[in-house]
């Protein structure tokens, strides 16, 4: 669909922006977004506004707008104007004024994505990156996993990237042929929904299993308190909860995703070498004296944490209340099931 089908402007009568909830229950993209130029303009998108990071839209014919949409948001508008290959909204409020609907091409596909000035800006930090090597590896393999649908690319840096299957995090390094260290990404929506889950307890505990893992989200800590959806209290203390009770797996909050694919290259590389050098630590990891063999069991693991795990592996399970006890013997086994250890996964 072209940015100028739909004619050049909207200005006069009642124009708004319209955002509805996705009816396909199979979309990753809740939303649907219509735009006022000449007979509309649809998009699927992923939410109701870019206000912490740029949102996707994937362009739909007309006839997808449901006849009797379920409408979120309707958002006034003083302007909504094509300019070249964007199309700019100016809604008609005190705050979150201005956004861009920009049609452009990455990855040899064309692409629409909706930003804010703020979310532009956040694209381009204002910031030079370091372009040494970290660790001073001349070379450094990343495994990312099969299942990271926009992975970083550590452009600019010595780095050979793997794609395979990974048993937890989204970004790994090796050593003698096992994981050694990996990290987790994370956007803040998928922060905020993976912890209202119980989904993030459970990745953290199996992060926890590795010598070395943490958590990086592509957005600073401030803005978990500028969140009007969940109440940024609750969140806050969620995140101190999970880090007392895996205090190995810290959750570092970078300002965008740049930076954070920064943090993730160099963290990886110091693991690296950590790996190469600590033999005696990699043994007592394993077992010895002062080893994990001696450390007190991890906890159990909560009902939530559970539950999250059993919808990711495909059982069904009520939203609240006891679980079934196979679902827990389904648990224990996945995880307890080799050698008696989580951490042999």
């Amino acid at each position: 669909m072209s940015a100028a089908a739909g004619g050049d402007a909207a200005h006069s009568g009642a124009v708004e922006l319209l955002i509805a909830r996705n009816p396909d229950p199979d979309s990753t993209l809740p939303y649907l977004l219509r735009l006022p130029l000449g007979t509309g303009l649809v998009f699927r998108t992923k939410g109701t506004w870019p206000r912490t990071s740029a949102l996707y839209c994937h362009p739909v014919d007309l006839s997808e707008w449901p006849a009797h949409p379920e409408v979120v948001e309707r958002i006034p508008l003083r302007s909504c104007a094509r300019r070249g290959s964007a199309i700019d909204v100016v809604a008609d409020r005190g705050r979150e004024q201005r956004s861009q609907i920009v049609f452009t091409r990455a990855r040899n596909r064309e692409m629409v994505f909706w930003q804010s000035p703020r979310t532009r800006k956040q694209a381009r930090p204002d910031v030079r990156l370091p372009t040494a090597r970290a660790a001073g590896l001349p070379e450094l393999e990343i495994v990312v996993d099969a299942h990271e649908r926009y992975p970083y690319r550590f452009t600019g840096q010595q780095v050979r990237t793997v794609r395979r299957g990974l048993p937890c995090g989204d970004y790994a390094v090796d050593a003698g042929g096992k994981v050694v260290a990996a990290v987790e990404r994370k956007s803040l929506p998928d922060l905020l929904s993976s912890l209202s889950s119980g989904r993030l307890r459970f990745a953290l505990g199996e992060l926890a299993a590795l010598p070395r893992a943490a958590v990086v989200v592509e957005e600073s800590y401030a803005r978990v308190f500028a969140q009007d959806r969940v109440r940024p209290a609750q969140v806050a203390d969620g995140l101190a909860e999970l880090q007392i009770r895996w205090p190995t797996v810290p959750i570092v909050f970078c300002d965008n995703r740049k930076l954070a694919e920064e943090w993730t290259y160099r963290y990886l590389a110091a693991a690296r070498v950590w790996a190469e050098d600590e033999g005696p630590a990699l043994a007592r990891i394993g077992a010895g004296e002062h080893g994990a063999a001696d450390a007190p069991p991890a906890p159990a693991p909560s009902t939530a944490e559970v539950r999250a795990w059993a919808r990711a592996h495909g059982f069904t399970v009520p939203d609240r209340g006891r679980l079934r006890p196979e679902i827990h013997r389904a648990w224990e086994d996945a995880h307890h099931g080799d050698d008696g250890d989580a951490s042999s996964r």
